[in-house]
């Protein structure tokens, strides 16, 4: 286990808490490895009937830390695995959102079915600020719940929506207040917990329809996801970032 990932368990619901507040939660190859691992020993075990992903500090989730993910292949590699693990995830996921939401702190929320969300919450999807391209099924998820239109905003523009918009489009089950949010969260998880467990999996199963396609679109996105982050446009984006001014891709 990552010493930023916290794993806790409540009656039957495993919390998973993404600790590293002074880095707005932002993600290394070992914290994907331990959330991956949480998500095998929730999916084996008969006694664990929800997970509740959750954000210490101010911020969901930052999306990857960039000097991680950039270091070597292995922080791809955990990324993706991780990706892949919450996609094909079988039972009910739960998340407490609370600001930041970047990235991949957005597109495994596609995988959750139910969605809290804080009045500050910020959902953002740079993928194309950055010179890459969407991942987790994003592609195909946004346009699919939110119509082309918002996602091409999201995804296309990189424009940020916040907790009222993401209700508006389906993106959020609910906006909660802030000091009530994690207890919202494990009060649905636990009820969700109680529900037949038979019934819930196909109701869920149901819900989700045909795998294959969204793998398809996954293994689909990493692929290219890999191919365009040693593109010019990505080294220019990424040596912008980290140089603290704005990119400059040429046509041509």
């Amino acid at each position: 286990m990552s010493e930023h990932i916290a794993v806790i368990e409540q009656a039957g619901v495993l919390e998973i808490h993404i600790d590293r507040p002074d880095k707005k939660n932002a993600l290394t190859a070992a914290m994907y490895r331990a959330m991956t691992a949480a998500l095998a020993d929730a999916s084996d075990r008969a006694d664990i009937g929800a997970v509740l992903f959750a954000g210490r500090g101010d911020a969901f989730c930052a999306g990857n830390d960039l000097k991680d993910f950039l270091a070597g292949p292995e922080g791809g590699a955990a990324a993706f695995a991780f990706i892949r693990a919450i996609a094909a995830f079988d039972k009910p996921l739960v998340a407490a959102v609370q600001g930041l939401a970047v990235g991949v702190g957005t597109t495994m929320l596609f995988h959750c079915d139910l969605i809290y969300a804080a009045p500050d919450a910020r959902f953002v999807m740079p993928f194309v600020n950055l010179g890459i391209v969407p991942e987790a099924g994003s592609s195909l998820l946004a346009p699919a719940l939110m119509g082309h239109a918002k996602a091409a905003a999201m995804l296309m523009l990189g424009e940020p929506m916040d907790a009222q918009g993401a209700d508006r489009v389906g993106l959020v089950t609910a906006i909660v207040p802030a000091d009530q949010l994690l207890d919202h969260a494990r009060a649905k998880a636990a009820a969700l917990m109680a529900k037949p467990p038979q019934a819930l999996a196909v109701t869920r199963r149901l819900m989700k329809g045909d795998p294959a396609t969204l793998t398809a679109r996954i293994d689909e996105e990493a692929r290219l996801f890999r191919e365009s982050l040693t593109s010019p446009e990505a080294q220019e984006a990424f040596t912008a970032f980290f140089e603290k001014r704005a990119p400059v891709f040429r046509r041509g």
